[in-house]
């Protein structure tokens, strides 16, 4: 049996196969690319699993897990194009999603914005008003729903033609039954909508983000769910009765069901695969501090790993396409950086580089597709750290004189510089915002990239590593066994996992007998949702391992940070424990706690996660001496940052052994990617065949 893991990027679809079990092939692992085609990713998918598995020689039939990282709902949220929502709310609260919370996103400009109010994903005329009222602080009904209104609402909603309805009443978090009753009506008038309530996406308070982010859901969801059903179907249809798990945007991965239902989950399922093959891979050799930099053919997903732990971001950073989403999502940054990104002189002068990136069709001008416009691929091209008859081991085919010419007409020229200069100026302009990202994730929040190892990995990042590296004063470079696979293989190291999440506040320092038993009967609510949703997926309760959380804040304070609740009945020692980590916690994000100001806790969530196999990459066998002749190809021209122009030896890194040193001017060659080791580097190949590149 085998399993396979699929990650679509912007300019290729990346797949790792592995045999789970020891057959006639023994248990291997096999490496596949194809580009990605944009107007449906499910072709390309399918197409590079049966490639796949004609590769390894196995049968589909002999698949019985696909784990899927896709950017349906990301590029949804970028491009604008999601579904018509339409949504129904409590009488006065109906321009919630248009006023905001009065954030200006750049303070001194009278020009900004605001993409809530630009870009909406409700139209104002779409947005309808309810009579219903439930009042806090214990959520009692003080104005029934008007059922008729709901009616009519959703009759006319119908009538525009609206494909997905959102319910968002104001206090639904203290009493969700308004919502529940109105999603139903909607539902019977119009069945073939996409309906959800706020309180099935994010039960917690704050109207606006709880709006935003079921707002959010119904704009991605019909379009995604159909991506993911017509997925499904075509597995079946080329008879593969795999079990199909999509990557989530917290690291974990759940079912087709559950995304289809919430899809708000999987906004950023590609690049959290990238941070999970990174933290693996590191994890191999014991590096536990390291910045990853996942560089493909149009973006650069960047995130810091402290001690091994990756982070969820914080609910108040958590934005997609300028919205606020209240969904649990890695920490990481995304910019328009990558081997397709577009060099050009803007109207004023200036010489930029992305994010409008050539993507997979037509590609940098050197694919030979029509492209016309320079890309940084087209730069490493010209500067001789790209090999054009190598590109993935020759099977792409490159011309190197058409990014010459891209380069010289575009740039070169219009600059008055040479063409070699001008490529140049293209790797310090996208490699100088690739480090302005890196330093807004670590040095901007108090981490010192001196202690941590820089790993740059898909297609394009290993050859940018060292540069990088240097630009953001990193301790040294790592670079995995199979940088172009990276996310795809991390696809194969997750664990199933779901969560489930409540309001409900307290002062935790004050807090009476009543107040702990209604904190551990939600407590046990969440869990036992949890467990239903790990119980659907196949998972047997001996099994299952929870985590609960309680989001807290100092009394005043405006966001919660995450504190864990200890196993067993919350009891008054319990709720110590919550607050000393609460205190720890803040200490560690802000430098500073108030170890004697009283602590609230506002919502409490519970994750529950059954573990996989993980993906068993083996140890590389030890070298018997330094001589590395046996890896050695030939031996090129290439332009380094400094202007000099190196004859480079080119060595076939997958005749590297354990233990063995290659001093720059180097370059390691193998089918995904290509790695550069700059005149005074070295790189030495670690036991489980990661590349550690650091100055000598």
């Amino acid at each position: 049996m085998a399993r396979i893991g699929v990650d679509v990027g912007g300019t290729n679809t990346d797949l790792i196969l592995e045999t789970t079990e020891r057959d006639s092939i023994g248990r291997r692992i096999f490496s596949h690319k194809v580009p990605t085609t944009l107007e449906d990713q499910s072709i390309a998918v399918m197409r590079g699993i049966l490639e796949l598995c004609a590769k390894a020689g196995i049968g589909a039939e002999e698949v019985d897990l696909i784990v899927h990282g896709t950017t349906v709902a990301t590029n949804i949220s970028i491009e604008h194009n999601g579904a018509e929502v339409g949504m129904l709310t409590t009488r006065g609260f109906r321009d919630i999603l248009h006023i905001g919370r009065h954030k200006r996103p750049y303070n001194f400009s009278l020009q900004f914005d605001v993409p809530w109010q630009s870009t909406p994903l409700v139209r104002r005329r779409n947005r309808i008003a309810i009579n219903e009222r439930i009042l806090p602080p214990h959520g009692q009904v003080e104005t029934p729903l008007d059922e008729q209104e709901v009616r009519e609402a959703a009759q006319l909603l119908k009538a525009r033609g609206v494909q997905a309805v959102i319910i968002g009443f104001m206090y639904a978090f203290l009493d969700r039954s308004h919502e529940l009753r109105a999603k139903a009506i909607v539902q019977k008038v119009m069945p073939e909508a996409f309906v959800c309530c706020s309180t099935d996406v994010v039960d917690v308070m704050r109207e606006y983000e709880r709006f935003s982010t079921t707002a959010m859901n119904a704009y991605v969801g019909p379009r995604t769910a159909h991506y993911l059903t017509h997925l499904a179907s075509q597995l079946r249809e080329n008879g593969i009765q795999a079990d199909l798990r999509i990557m989530q945007s917290n690291g974990g991965v759940a079912t087709v069901e559950s995304c289809c239902e919430r899809p708000v989950n999987i906004l950023m399922s590609g690049p959290a695969g990238g941070v999970m093959g990174g933290h693996y891979f590191a994890g191999l050799d014991g590096e536990r501090n390291i910045i990853t930099v996942d560089i493909g053919g149009t973006s650069a997903d960047i995130s810091t790993l402290v001690d091994g732990q990756i982070k969820v971001m914080n609910p108040r950073d958590s934005y997609v396409s300028g919205h606020p989403v209240l969904v649990p999502m890695i920490d990481l940054i995304t910019i328009g950086a990558g081997g397709g990104s577009v060099a050009f002189i803007d109207p004023a002068g200036g010489f930029q580089v992305g994010p409008r990136s050539a993507g997979s069709n037509p590609g940098p001008a050197c694919y030979g597709r029509g492209g016309e416009e320079p890309t940084v691929t087209d730069a490493n091209i010209v500067l001789g750290r790209l090999d054009p008859d190598q590109m993935l081991g020759g099977d792409l085919k490159i011309d190197p004189a058409l990014s010459f010419q891209a380069i010289e007409a575009k740039i070169a020229k219009p600059l008055g510089l040479s063409v070699h200069r001008a490529a140049l100026g293209i790797l310090r302009v996208v490699n100088n915002n690739m480090a302005l990202a890196i330093r807004s994730n670590s040095v901007a929040r108090g981490i010192d990239p001196r202690d941590f190892v820089l790993m740059p990995f898909g297609g394009a990042g290993p050859v940018h590593g060292p540069a990088l590296a240097d630009e953001v004063n990193a301790k040294s470079v790592l670079i995995p066994p199979a940088p172009g696979i990276t996310a795809a293989a991390g696809l194969l190291t997750t664990d199933l996992q779901y969560e489930a999440l409540r309001s409900l506040l307290c002062t935790l320092n004050t807090i009476d007998d009543t107040q702990l038993n209604r904190l551990e009967s939600a407590l046990q609510e969440l869990e036992a949702n949890v467990r239903q949703q790990l119980r659907n997926d196949g998972v047997d309760d001996a099994c299952m391992q929870l985590t609960r959380i309680a989001e807290c804040r100092y009394d005043g304070q405006g966001f919660e940070l995450r504190a864990l609740i200890p196993g067993g009945r919350v009891d008054h020692q319990a709720i110590a424990q919550v607050m000393a980590h609460f205190h720890q916690v803040h200490e560690q994000d802000y430098g500073y706690c108030y170890a004697d100001a009283p602590v609230e806790v506002v919502s409490l969530r519970v994750i529950g996660h059954s573990q996989s196999e993980k993906l068993a990459w083996q140890p590389l066998p030890a070298a018997v001496d330094s001589d590395t002749g046996q890896a050695f190809l030939y031996e090129r021209d290439t332009w380094f940052d400094d202007g000099q122009c190196l004859p480079t030896p080119r060595y076939d890194r997958s005749k590297l052994h354990a233990g063995q040193y290659i001093e720059g001017p180097a370059m390691l060659m193998q089918h995904d990617s290509t790695s550069l080791v700059p005149p005074g580097w070295v790189a030495r190949v670690s036991a489980h065949g990661n590349l550690i590149i650091s100055r000598q």
